[in-house]
C-alpha cells in the first residue's frame, strides 16, 4: 500500500504540470483567437488521461483501506473534476463545426480548481 500510496502522490505532480501547460495552451489560444486544432486534443487527452489514472489510483487505494481526514471531500472533488474533463471532450467533439478553445479553457479551469481543492481537502500541499 505504501508504493501505492507514493506512486498517487507523485502522479499528482504530472496531472498539476499538465494541468498547467493545458491552461496556458487554452488561454494563449482563447486570446489570439485560434481554432481549436493540433497539439490542442493531444494536450486536453494528456491531461484528462493523467486525471484518469490519478482517480483510478485513488480508487484502488482508497479500496485497499487508504483512508486520510478529509478522504470523502476529496474523492468527490477529484471525481467531479474528471466528469468536467469528460464532459468537456464530448461536448466538444459532439460540436459540428471545429470551435475555438474557450470550452477546453473553462473545462480546464474548472477541473484544474476542484483539484486543488481536492489536494488541499487532505491537507496535503499543492507543490
Amino acid at each position: 500500500m505504501t508504493a501505492l500510496f507514493h506512486a498517487h502522490s507523485g502522479i499528482r505532480y504530472l496531472v498539476l504540470a499538465a494541468g498547467l501547460l493545458a491552461l496556458l495552451y487554452f488561454l494563449v489560444g482563447t486570446l489570439r483567437g485560434k481554432p481549436f486544432a493540433a497539439p490542442g486534443p493531444a494536450v486536453l487527452a494528456t491531461f484528462t488521461g493523467l486525471v484518469d489514472l490519478q482517480v483510478l489510483t485513488g480508487l484502488v487505494l482508497y479500496a485497499v483501506g487508504g483512508r486520510a481526514a478529509g478522504i470523502i471531500g476529496h474523492l468527490t472533488l477529484m471525481l467531479l473534476a474528471l466528469v468536467t474533463l469528460h464532459v468537456t471532450s464530448v461536448i466538444r467533439k459532439r460540436r459540428p463545426q471545429p470551435t475555438g478553445n474557450g470550452l477546453p479553457l473553462l473545462g480546464v479551469v474548472v477541473a484544474a480548481g476542484l483539484i486543488v481543492l481536492g489536494i488541499l481537502s487532505i491537507g496535503r500541499s499543492v507543490v
